[in-house]
């Protein structure tokens, strides 16, 4: 099991809180809450070690187009990067109605 913190740059606040996902084989868990201030903190707690590079360039690729401030966790039980992907753009559609 790996924790990894991440940080990056938002330009504006969101308006409610999302989760999405389940922890479960193969796919995972986001939970979305609004955070104060011009940055955006991510967490991943993953079962699968050894991924930080894989995690960084899947969230740099995710933050290129979201820019809310949020906290965002993640909760990952081997989940592919297009899932990743997925799991996030759904917890902001959730986040900003």
């Amino acid at each position: 099991m790996e924790r990894l913190a991440f940080e990056f740059h938002a330009k504006r606040t969101i308006a409610q809180r999302a989760h999405v996902g389940v922890v479960g084989s193969n796919d995972l868990e986001v939970l979305l809450e609004p955070l104060d201030g011009d940055h955006a903190q991510v967490t991943v707690l993953t079962s699968v070690d050894g991924f930080r590079d894989q995690w960084s360039a899947v969230l740099q690729r995710f933050f290129s187009t979201y820019d809310g401030a949020a906290r965002i966790q993640i909760h990952d039980a081997g989940a592919t990067p297009g899932t990743v992907l997925l799991r996030l753009r759904q917890a902001v559609e959730v986040g900003e109605p």
